[in-house]
């Protein structure tokens, strides 16, 4: 642990003691367990503020540039949203999320789709929206190519690169675009989310979410991940209002095992938005969902997982 990390640590630590007498925590009864999960815990307070020193410190084109080794998706949006560019922003997101960063290949199948594999075009939103038959085609004859240069991301793995199947990118992304509006502008879409939920971040997010049932392919933990990063990216006052339990897997799993019961996704979300509020962490139900889910994966025994 960083030396940095300790009030945290301490914070969270003593929270969870006051939180017990609340509701019992009996998955952190063990010492070592209790160790491990405020760990990770930490672990994803870190990953939320990574993100947040992107949003307000980017200031260079370099990392947009899909020509360039050093592209990263996440920190264009940040530097798109800081030139006024909200739908390069919101498009660069998409792409981050529909994909994912692999272990191995990195962002290099995002960076190979948006810059259309150096064709003399960048598949960018304005261009992607005005030809979308074109896009079709250039990503059915490339995906080979697009496969041998880089891989989808571990919560991807199943995400087809067809252009034309039901299931596959094509549909993904034409659904997105139909998703977002008839007029392809992102500002609209949030205008109409905030009006919806009265400008309340935690019922636009909900609201947002709902909607984004249109999407194919993305499920539960796409439009999670989506709008949680546009969220901490600032390109919407939004943040989560749930765990969103149903359809998980590993949370649920670590739900189970923190609160030592086997109920319903229903009842879980409701003791998860009861322990956020205590713990009082900024992007507190992504904090605990991130957290519970790696540490399902071994409860007595710290493992730092990259995300």
């Amino acid at each position: 642990m960083r030396p940095g990390d300790i009030p945290l640590y301490n914070d969270i630590r003593a929270k969870l003691q006051t939180y017990k007498a609340i509701r019992p925590l009996p998955g952190i009864d063990n010492p070592q367990n209790e160790e491990c999960f405020v760990l990770q815990l930490i672990d994803s307070v870190r990953r939320v503020k990574y993100v947040r020193l992107i949003s307000e410190s980017v200031d260079s084109p370099i990392t947009a540039n899909p020509l360039n080794a050093a592209f990263d998706p996440i920190k264009a949006a940040a530097w798109h949203h800081s030139q006024g560019n909200i739908n390069e922003a919101f498009w660069l997101v998409f792409l981050s999320t529909h994909f994912g960063k692999n272990l191995n290949t990195k962002w290099n199948l995002v960076r190979d789709v948006y810059s259309g594999l150096t064709d003399n075009i960048v598949w960018n939103w304005e261009n992607v929206c005005a030809d979308r038959d074109g896009f079709l085609a250039w990503l059915n004859a490339n995906q080979d190519t697009l496969r041998a240069r880089g891989k989808v991301g571990n919560h991807r793995k199943y995400q087809s690169l067809d252009a034309y199947n039901a299931n596959g990118t094509g549909s993904a992304i034409n659904s997105y675009i139909d998703w977002i509006g008839e007029n392809h502008n992102h500002q609209e879409l949030i205008d109409n989310a905030l009006d919806a939920s009265e400008n309340d971040p935690k019922r636009a997010f909900r609201h947002l979410y709902n909607s984004m049932n249109a999407v194919k392919s993305f499920g539960r933990m796409a439009r999670f991940d989506y709008l949680t990063m546009i969220g901490k990216l600032n390109l919407i006052n939004i943040v989560p209002d749930s765990t969103y339990m149903t359809g998980a897997t590993g949370p649920v799993t670590g739900a189970r095992i923190l609160f030592g019961q086997n109920v319903n996704s229903t009842t879980f979300e409701e003791w998860f938005t009861e322990l956020d509020e205590h713990l009082g962490l900024e992007f507190g139900m992504q904090i605990l969902e991130d957290a519970v889910c790696n540490w399902q994966k071994n409860t007595a025994n710290y493992i730092h997982f990259k995300g």
